[in-house]
């Protein structure tokens, strides 16, 4: 891996979301973003990402996805790792999620890490892949969730902007953006 750069922190603050249309550029073969505390107005909420590009297709890029986590519950009761058919996307153009059923509590957010490969190329797809460590309560027990997230945009148009939103309602958090050099 080479040296992260800073290139802009962007902090949420009761934001329906935080979009960055600026430093995604031909600059960095990669780009990295980290989450710190993000944490939903909205209780049982998803945090998704999606992106746009340089044909102005809006927030919606075609992409193909895998999503898989590791949970352990508080109480010690249970433990899986599994694939999660519902989570993923197969060519379709919705906002992916990253990281699923958090809480707005102060101790229910999460955080993690997005890798987005080749943004600039109009030659190559572009990949990504995230890590998030959350909080998840699914009603009846709470877990701490591993997730990962894989997948790539399926177009050959530069990607331009990058937006960070839940499915539902508000959020708060720090999101910083990286090149890699």
């Amino acid at each position: 891996m080479g040296i992260p750069t800073l290139i802009s922190t962007s902090t949420a603050s009761n934001a329906s979301a935080v979009t960055i249309s600026s430093g995604i550029d031909s600059t960095y073969d990669e780009y990295m973003f980290v989450f710190t505390d993000i944490g939903p107005a909205t209780s049982a909420t998803d945090f998704t990402f999606q992106c746009n590009n340089t044909n102005n297709d809006g927030l919606g890029i075609t992409m193909t996805t895998t999503y898989f986590q590791a949970g352990h519950s508080e109480d010690d009761g249970s433990t899986f790792l599994s694939y999660q058919t519902g989570r993923d996307q197969a060519q379709a153009g919705g906002y992916q999620k990253l990281a699923n059923h958090l809480g707005n509590g102060s101790d229910e957010s999460c955080a993690g890490i997005l890798h987005l490969f080749t943004p600039a190329s109009t030659t190559y797809i572009h990949h990504f892949y995230s890590r998030f460590s959350e909080y998840y309560n699914d009603g009846s027990d709470s877990y701490s969730m591993d997730t990962y997230v894989a997948g790539y945009f399926n177009n050959l148009y530069a990607i331009d902007e990058i937006s960070f939103k839940m499915d539902s309602g508000n959020f708060d958090g720090v999101i910083q953006m990286y090149g890699i050099a």
